[in-house]
């Protein structure tokens, strides 16, 4: 049997749809190997650049020899070594010493693995937050287009899903991008939070880096304060057990479930709307709704949206229970199983707000079915107009309401037991107790009048809440995405 070449290796083991098949090459770098190491590397560097600013014997050749070596990684060396010493970190130094000799001697110096790990991951994670936000402000961008151009066009409103008052189709967009906007504060917020753990030694007491300083605390402070700036963050954690808090990773995952669970209803809305033929999302014009339905229009988009951020909301427990198993200064069961929630969270995240972009994008309206729909309720809910201009015409209330009740449980027969159309205002017309108003019928029953306030909520909503927060995302908003598979 033929030796299987790398691609057909590859295709004989399991790989992450996640990656392989929907998200970004953006957010996959992020959580790649090759920015995990290379950012291990840089760390490195800044704690030996640090350090030699300080006035430990670090030489400028050292330094240089490092810089010059940052993405030189042998993969292949590195796994040997792990495999060889059952610890990663260790395996990477001896991997940069060896393109290093003359810096080997400084490379983790007075460090433990949470430097470089824990470090890295806040980088990531940080970065990961950089990559979402402008993606979610593009979405909000998108459907604040959308319920602008749709401000006014009246739409039959649910609650229970049952018929309810009329609203517009922009309105009901608005609740949508209500939820986004909330979103984008919370991810900004927690990104904003985010701290560098720093130097800060195998129990967080930094007792490593007082012996290098001769009991110095003054310089072990600005090891601490110049390490971070180097990172790009304005601040560390004061105190750190051997990690960062794990409560950290509480608070990431929180946001990002918070996204999940405000682009799952609005998918789902979405595909109850493409049920009612009222809105549909995109689809092109060779794609296939049903291998045995040719004319079916599934609602592809939405339902993968729906499917992982149900998964995205279910990765927040993996952080609650590893933050609440934490002893003492650390223990090592949260390695694995954050190594697999934190990256597939903002993978996750990454994936459905494209799709979701892609939505919104290419939303199709139809307002001659939106219309029609209207027809079938507005009868019934324009019954107390109708009652209220008989008033004014000099009709009796009660006598009134009486007669429109009738007639109204007439045209539901007709409606519920004979399959038919709402017939009610043909009853009134019909019926020689309205006559005072049949030539107002038509103005009672303009939809538009039913909408309320909806047209001014949506301008005002765009113009004070909205548009203001995609101000500094501006440079950002690009084009029009094409959907993964």
């Amino acid at each position: 049997m033929a030796t299987p070449g790398a691609e057909e290796d590859a295709l004989s083991r399991y790989r992450s749809p996640l990656v392989s098949r929907y998200a970004s090459a953006e957010m996959g770098f992020n959580f790649s190997e090759r920015k995990k190491f290379g950012t291990w590397r840089r760390l490195w560097l800044y704690l030996a650049q640090a350090e030699k600013s300080l006035g430990l014997p670090i030489t400028d050749e050292q330094i240089q020899e490092m810089e010059a070596n940052l993405d030189n990684i042998d993969f292949k060396m590195a796994a040997e070594e792990e495999k060889k010493l059952r610890h990663d970190v260790m395996a990477h130094v001896h991997t940069f010493a060896h393109c290093c000799p003359k810096a080997a001697a400084i490379i983790h110096l007075g460090a433990t693995s949470c430097y470089v790990g824990d470090n890295t991951d806040l980088i990531v994670l940080r970065d990961g937050f950089n990559l979402l936000l402008p993606k979610l402000a593009r979405v909000i961008s998108r459907l604040a287009d959308f319920a602008e151009k749709y401000a006014d066009l009246p739409t039959l409103g649910f609650t229970h899903y049952q018929p309810a008052q009329l609203t517009t189709v922009g309105k009901r967009c608005c609740l949508w991008i209500q939820d986004l906007c909330m979103d984008l504060r919370n991810l900004e917020r927690a990104r904003d939070d985010l701290r560098f753990r720093g130097v800060k030694g195998t129990t967080g007491t930094q007792a490593s880096f007082l012996q290098l300083f001769e009991g110095d605390h003054s310089k072990v402070e600005e090891l601490d304060r110049l390490v971070t700036a180097k990172a790009g963050f304005k601040r560390a954690y004061m105190v750190t057990g051997q990690t960062y808090s794990r409560k950290v990773d509480i608070e990431v995952l929180s946001v990002l479930a918070s996204l999940g669970a405000s682009i799952h209803k609005i998918c789902t809305d979405i595909r109850l709307l493409a049920n009612l033929k009222e809105i549909e999302e995109p689809f092109e014009k060779d794609q296939i709704g049903s291998s045995a339905m040719p004319y079916k229009r599934n609602p592809m988009r939405s339902e993968r949206c729906c499917s992982l951020a149900r998964h995205l909301m279910t990765l927040v427990l993996d952080p609650l229970q590893t933050a609440s198993v934490q002893w003492f200064e650390r223990t090592l069961d949260d390695s694995a199983n954050r190594r697999v929630c934190l990256a597939e969270a903002f993978l996750t995240a990454d994936i459905i707000l494209s799709t979701l972009q892609n939505i919104s994008e290419g939303l199709v309206v139809y307002p001659k079915v939106i219309q029609r729909r209207i027809q079938q309720e507005l009868p019934f809910m324009a019954t107390e107009n109708i009652i209220m201009a008989m008033v004014k015409a000099g009709g009796n209330r009660q006598d009134c309401h009486e007669k429109i009740r009738v007639l109204s449980q007439q045209a539901a027969a007709v409606v519920k037991q004979e399959g038919g159309d709402n017939d009610l205002i043909a009853r009134v017309r019909a019926d020689p107790y309205f006559s005072p108003i049949h030539k107002q019928l038509e103005s009672l029953l303009d939809p538009s009048s039913f909408t309320g306030r909806a047209p001014q909520q949506v301008a005002k909503f765009l113009k004070e809440e909205v548009r203001p927060v995609l101000i500094p995302y501006q440079s950002k908003m690009g084009g029009k995405i094409e959907l993964a598979l």
